[in-house]
């Protein structure tokens, strides 16, 4: 992952935790309504995919246990990881693409009402992405994937009545660095980094049609959330994604849903719509987005601004506010991987680690946030706002919330570091709290699309009976019991 050029490194914040009459009068732990939600607490775990799901996309009953746990910790709000729309095969990803996985889904809802004892709300984070391939082996992709035409022929000086063959080898014959001036743009990334589709790749079809399929893809999801019994959805409308790339700056698409912001959140609003239209009064539906997309020439706070608006007068229900994670300035994957939109500067932003710079690591998201949230509030909207990013101390929360930075606070990997982080500090027990190192190894696994744990935990007590553990036996799948 990329680092900042300072590379100072950080400790967690040393903050005194409160008692627990403190805490009870907290603005944190005060309850508030979020559309069609009654919040007991505003703490809010925002969506991590931990790869605990099948091929299938089911609900697993490791899936179960992951966030059984996190409902234990009581937090106000619940966010299950991205789950795809589409029912197609996306690895051990979540999906909610067809009516066979409610049954599941409710099981998992019902679980958490459970362990939570119903104070916790759940959501879930609903999600499209297109296609992205490894990066393949040179020769192979020279030899096999490239499809050869004229233009080939011509920058190699080879006759248009060259053979496949020929021009293949005069192919395999180049330095790399010569390939730049016989390969395009788009060849030359998928070389080099693999192919990856893009919404403005209006020459396929299915791309070019996005804007009549989506809407109806994203409702119906809704539909079978609220089936299964959870309180609500979150569109995904952030990083790297489908309806993220239809709200940047870099999409040109010509027919009505790109260039200018007015065209780029057309397909957001129409998404939110048919949502809307086929759940409930008494389901919530917000979205994620980006505050910046940290990327050259991407949106910024004043364009985010400008969506929160769109968002809230549209209805929705909450804006969750994230940053970065953008495929654009992805380091080049090793042959064999997947870019991963994690691992440049935007990526960084998004999950920033101990090494950082003057700013460091906690927090970096909240002055966007607030900026973006005044907006609204100037706008006559009262639409709650969550910030989310190196928050993990109870005064960095109440305080941002007392200076009406945000309504919610989200907490992402600090409660996977501790799921109980928000029962303990409730509780006046705020000194047992296992606070997050922002090493950023669970992000690590992620990228490798290993089991997510935390280095916290997950070597503690791996004998104790029936305890999960990970494919290769040598971590436990989620963390001690807490008492």
């Amino acid at each position: 992952m990329w680092k900042p050029a300072e590379r100072i490194k950080y400790t967690a914040l040393d903050d005194p935790w409160p008692g627990a009459e403190e805490a009870a009068s907290s603005t944190l732990f005060a309850p508030l309504t979020v559309g069609p939600m009654q919040l007991q607490q505003r703490t809010w775990v925002p969506a991590m995919v931990p790869w605990r799901s099948n091929e299938e996309g089911e609900v697993t009953e490791d899936v179960l246990q992951w966030y059984e746990r996190f409902a234990k910790g009581k937090p106000g709000v619940l966010v299950v990881e991205a789950t795809g729309i589409r029912d197609i095969p996306s690895g051990p990803l979540l999906r909610i693409g067809d009516d066979r996985y409610i049954p599941g889904l409710r099981k998992l809802a019902d679980t958490v009402r459970e362990a939570s004892e119903g104070q916790t709300r759940l959501l879930i984070q609903i999600i499209d992405f297109l296609s992205i391939r490894r990066r393949p082996d040179p020769q192979k992709f020279l030899q096999r994937f490239l499809r050869i035409t004229d233009a080939h022929r011509a920058a190699l000086g080879l006759p248009n009545s060259a053979d496949e063959e020929e021009v293949r080898s005069a192919l395999l014959g180049l330095e790399a660095d010569q390939l730049s001036s016989v390969l395009n743009a788009k060849e030359m990334e998928d070389y080099s980094h693999g192919y990856r589709e893009r919404v403005t790749d209006m020459d396929i079809d299915e791309i070019a049609n996005l804007p009549n399929t989506l809407p109806n893809l994203f409702a119906n999801a809704s539909r079978r959330a609220e089936e299964a019994g959870f309180d609500g959805v979150e569109l995904h409308y952030a990083h790297a994604y489908t309806m993220a790339s239809f709200l940047s700056a870099t999409n040109t698409r010509s027919d009505g849903y790109g260039g200018a912001k007015e065209n780029r959140v057309r397909l957001p609003l129409e998404v939110y719509q048919a949502c809307r239209e086929l759940t409930s009064d008494n389901f919530a539906v917000g979205c994620r987005f980006l505050a910046d997309e940290i990327i050259e020439q991407g949106n910024d706070v004043s364009t985010a601004s400008y969506f929160a608006e769109q968002f809230a007068r549209a209805g929705m229900d909450f804006l969750s506010l994230s940053r970065g994670g953008k495929f654009d300035d992805a380091k080049q994957p090793k042959v064999g991987w997947a870019a991963y939109p994690y691992t440049g500067k935007s990526g960084y932003e998004c999950m920033p680690g101990y090494i950082s710079d003057e700013q460091g690591p906690f927090g970096r998201n909240v002055e966007p946030v607030a900026s973006i949230r005044q907006h609204v509030r100037d706008c006559g909207f009262n639409t709650p706002m969550v910030v989310a990013g190196g928050i993990h101390t109870f005064r960095q929360a109440e305080q941002l919330l007392q200076d009406d930075k945000a309504d919610i606070v989200g907490f992402a990997r600090q409660a996977l570091a501790d799921p109980d982080w928000f029962e303990k500090v409730r509780t006046g027990r705020g000194k047992e709290i296992m606070l997050c190192r922002y090493s950023n190894y669970c992000e690590g696994l992620d990228q490798k699309h290993k089991q997510v744990t935390c280095e916290l935990w997950d070597r503690e007590q791996l004998d104790e009976p029936g305890v999960a553990k990970t494919h290769d036996g040598k971590r436990r799948m989620v963390a001690p019991a807490w008492s």
